[in-house]
């Protein structure tokens, strides 16, 4: 079954480096900064460069290269108040929020921002942050029963008063928020993005998600991983979007390029990816299939701790944009993206690269017998038709 969308330009988004490290753990120089001044600077950076976007990372824990950490929810608002266009999604975990208080804060950050506030659900990988606050830690397929029942209750209680949920979780007895949400076109509630490769995971993001994010994969990979996503949404009656995670070395050259990649990993902080890896892969073991994130992810795919390098951004703007249009033709809707020195990579995709993938898409676009429409918004409005 095909998503692919070729008349609706597609949509970037960066990772927002709120924590230290940079978005590789190596020892690679990364012209990165993850204090707020550097953020507020990259923020504007991407909006003027066609970014639509931005994604803060949550991490509680010092680990894995990420040494320090600013807190997603806070620092996503504050990027909001610094910007005029900019979406900007905060990253949180089910178990470590109440949604009804999450919610609450979305649509105050929502009201701050003129109706860009936005969030990715993270059903959670890293135990010892739950266990050492104290917190309940659940079995894998467990934790997407939790996940399911949160976002209902978020997009419960944005878009009805008086709303009542009874679960395992959650029970939310005739409540009512006000203010509600700010009134967008085409957008019913704050968008809510989630990902997971388990099946557990595909099934709870066709049944509730907004959009899908997946990691890094390559063409068949991406296929293959969004495949369980279509038949849960098809089930529902829903059509979610998706994304897709890449990190973008773009140089003249495409041995340049990599050999650049080839730095990276020669100096990646091995201590930090090993553990990385034998925290990460112990979620993919525990599903009842054995299929989750990393799962099948080598070293030097962890060293981009999202699987970025798999999705092949890599060699010259032009082989870059082609790479995405390929991407798009499959059924990806948004790349978010990453990069060694962000403020200077994030403005020269914007003049380097989205020029050229607009004039592909357009192409792709015609030749196909569609209309491509440049200006045309894409939301999430479809993958709520089902009222869920």
């Amino acid at each position: 079954m095909s998503v692919a969308d070729l008349s609706t330009p597609l949509k970037f988004a960066y990772w927002v480096p709120n924590v230290s490290g940079g978005l590789v753990v190596s020892t690679i120089e990364q012209r990165t900064g993850w204090d707020f001044d550097y953020n507020r600077e990259l923020a504007r950076i991407a909006e003027d460069a066609g970014f639509e976007y931005a994604l803060s990372q949550t991490r509680y824990a010092a680990s894995y290269g990420a040494d320090k950490q600013h807190e997603a929810t806070s620092f996503s608002l504050a990027l909001l108040a610094a910007t005029e266009k900019l979406k900007v999604i905060a990253a949180v975990h089910p178990g470590m929020w109440h949604p009804g208080v999450l919610a609450k804060f979305i649509i105050t950050a929502d009201h701050i921002s003129n109706g860009r506030a936005a969030v990715n659900i993270v059903s959670g990988w890293l135990k010892d942050e739950f266990v050492d606050f104290g917190l309940d830690w659940l079995e894998h397929d467990e934790r997407y029963v939790r996940t399911e029942e949160f976002i209902r209750v978020l997009r419960g209680l944005w878009t009805e008063e008086g709303y009542s949920q009874s679960g395992t979780y959650y029970d939310i007895t005739d409540f009512t928020l006000s203010p509600a949400p700010v009134e967008v076109p085409g957008r019913p509630h704050p968008e809510i993005f989630f990902g997971g490769n388990s099946t557990a995971a595909q099934a709870t993001a066709g049944r509730v998600a907004d959009w899908y994010f997946s990691n890094g994969k390559d063409l068949e990979g991406f296929r293959e991983n969004i495949a369980g996503v279509q038949a849960s949404a098809a089930g529902a009656g829903r059509h979610p979007r998706y994304g897709l995670n890449g990190f973008v070395i773009a140089r003249d050259s495409e041995k340049e390029a990599r050999e650049t990649l080839r730095e990276i990993v020669a100096k990646a902080h091995r201590p930090a990816v090993e553990g990385f890896r034998d925290a990460v892969q112990e979620a993919g073991a525990s599903t009842q299939d054995g299929r989750g994130m990393w799962a099948d992810s080598s070293f030097e795919d962890l060293v981009q701790y999202n699987d970025g390098f798999r999705t092949q951004l890599i060699g010259t703007p032009e082989q870059i944009a082609e790479r995405i249009v390929e991407y798009k033709k499959i059924g990806v809707n948004l790349f978010l993206t990453c990069y060694l020195h962000f403020q200077e990579e994030v403005a020269a995709f914007g003049t380097d690269i989205l020029p050229i993938v607009r004039q592909l898409e357009a192409d792709a676009a015609r030749a196909a017998g569609v209309d491509f429409d440049p200006d045309a918004t894409l939301t999430a409005h479809e993958s709520t038709k089902a009222g869920i």
